[in-house]
């Protein structure tokens, strides 16, 4: 089945997160707050492709809970439900990390519901909005989690995410995998800050491109 390059490389630490250095750096708030393993509710505000689903998987890894990833577009309560139901049948002392993509298309009464389950104590609750959570979000809620809010990624940041997607992708091809500089330049410049939307790009063109003497060549002509 296919796999998205975005999640088949997804960073396991935070040290290898691209970007949100204001939360994820040396003295990076989040970053403490992880590393304390007393994690809060929180919701993460920010644009597409910016590194909230790695970081939300990164705490589920780091502080040995099981991961539910739950899309507010397709979700509804009952799905809550379930994996409040699947908790009770075998031995989590942990709890749970449910992960609720999109939360601003849960309408007040859905965001209401989550009260009962994340004051319980059972599961903790993180949520992404592409959209202002002072506006989307139901004071209630708003006012038992914690917003981090994940800025869009730098060229820079973006080239680098890509550098690294080619070594792990030259590690895992039956050829080597080697893009020209321009190519890599324009690609990080014209992804608009969004790492999924390069590393999409960056999928297609490794699958279409030419195998030669050095093995896969991406040119800037291709990624254009």
């Amino acid at each position: 089945m296919y796999q998205p390059l975005a999640d088949k490389i997804r960073p396991k630490t935070l040290d290898d997160v691209v970007g949100q250095r204001h939360l994820l750096g040396e003295n990076g708030l989040l970053r403490r707050v992880i590393e304390s393993g007393s994690i809060p509710n929180l919701i993460f505000y920010g644009p597409s492709g910016v590194g909230k689903t790695t970081v939300a998987s990164i705490i589920a890894q780091q502080t040995d809970r099981k991961l539910y990833h739950l899309n507010a577009t397709t979700a509804g309560i009952a799905d809550i439900k379930a994996i409040i139901d699947e908790l009770d049948t075998f031995l989590a002392p942990n709890g749970a990390l449910v992960y609720l993509d999109e939360i601003q298309y849960f309408n007040k009464k859905q965001q209401q519901s989550l009260l009962e389950f994340i004051e319980t104590g059972k599961i903790t609750l993180i949520a992404s909005t592409t959209e202002n959570p002072y506006f989307y979000i139901y004071n209630a809620l708003l006012s038992r989690c914690t917003v981090f809010e994940f800025k869009s990624l730098s060229a820079a940041d973006v080239e680098r995410g890509i550098r690294n997607a080619l070594k792990k992708l030259s590690a895992s091809e039956s050829q080597p995998v080697v893009m020209d500089e321009d190519a890599c330049a324009y690609l990080a410049e014209s992804a608009g800050g969004d790492l999924r939307k390069a590393l999409g790009c960056l999928d297609f063109v490794v699958t279409a491109a030419p195998v030669d003497g050095t093995g896969k060549h991406i040119t800037l002509e291709m990624i254009q």
